[in-house]
């Protein structure tokens, strides 16, 4: 095996797997929106599946409602082959998002369940010496019990050898105490993370405008996270480590939704980190995921060549 592949699994991701119900035409805002399409969302479970896509061994951890919207998530996330016997089916409501359809930042607004109930007993004995990677999100560590659980499991996940990973992909109205969320994000990023924010999550959880991305990575490395990523939107990337830093600007493509363009990003970046790709090349496979997400609206299809995503390795 190459790179850090030596366990079961590739990555572990545990938090939400929930509807998104996304305006079918653009919108600023949702009571612009008249109709919508039903899609599979989450930002946890879009990692698994898009780890899947590029061929990687993914687990998911996640809590469904008893309802035909949890079956029908169930069904299609395990279609790509990820493995969700860790999925807690739960006697509350699966959790719904209505999202509008944008060419920037989409606007959203939640109709929480499920999503918030995972436990300690979603992650059994040993589960943690088969996994490479362990992810989650701000989204998911926003509610009790999820909050509690997740953090004891990336504690457990940490002592054991595996990277944690987070996505800051924090929101006011998701998490309301902002404190509590930057003392969280904190800790987690204390046990060693690789962290990926976007300008507009660092201005969320932080309160104040990033201006410069430079300072915004050096604060997370000093929080103690491995890597730090700072996605610009239309402007590119900084990424950032001890001994490395760099810009990579992003490229012109047509965006006909960017709704879940962060999770590919990440997707790929991760799949570069586990192959032992540096960090350059890290980048640019995030790069060409998320292009590949922004040009497509809805999933991406089932199966992604690796070597789609790693053709500008050499450029």
């Amino acid at each position: 095996m190459s790179g850090r592949r030596t366990k079961k699994y590739d990555i572990l991701a545990v938090g939400e797997l929930l509807i998104d119900f996304i305006s079918t035409d653009f919108a600023e805002n949702l009571d612009e929106a008249q109709n919508f399409k039903r899609l599979q969302g989450g930002s946890p479970a879009n990692m698994c599946m898009n780890m899947a896509r590029l061929g990687n061994r993914p687990v998911l951890v996640a809590s469904l409602g008893d309802d035909d919207m949890g079956r029908y998530l169930l069904k299609f996330v395990q279609s790509l082959g990820v493995e969700c016997r860790n999925v807690r089916s739960v006697d509350v409501p699966t959790t719904l998002i209505l999202v509008t359809r944008s060419r920037n930042v989409s606007n959203f607004e939640a109709y929480r369940g499920a999503d918030c109930e995972i436990t300690d007993q979603q992650f059994p004995p040993g589960i943690f010496d088969e996994i490479a990677l362990f992810h989650t999100t701000c989204f998911a560590l926003s509610r009790e019990p999820a909050q509690g659980s997740i953090m004891r499991a990336a504690k457990q996940a940490a002592q054991k050898g595996c990277q944690l990973s987070i996505d800051a992909n924090y929101a006011g109205k998701i998490w309301k105490d902002q404190r509590q969320a930057r003392q969280i994000v904190a800790e987690y990023c204390n046990y060693g993370a690789l962290v990926k924010v976007s300008e507009v999550d660092w201005e969320r959880l932080y309160g104040s405008k990033l201006e410069s991305p430079e300072k915004a990575a050096d604060y997370l490395l000093g929080l103690g996270a491995t890597e730090a990523c700072i996605t610009l939107g239309s402007e590119g990337c900084l990424v950032a480590n001890e001994g490395e830093r760099l810009f990579l600007p992003a490229r012109e493509v047509e965006v006909r939704d960017t709704t879940g363009a962060g999770d590919a990003f990440w997707s790929g970046y991760l799949t570069a980190w586990l192959d032992g790709e540096p960090l350059a090349n890290r980048a640019k496979a995030g790069r060409r995921m998320a292009e590949l997400k922004l040009g497509h609206f809805g999933p991406l299809p089932n199966r992604i060549p690796k070597m789609k995503v790693y053709e500008d390795f050499d450029q």
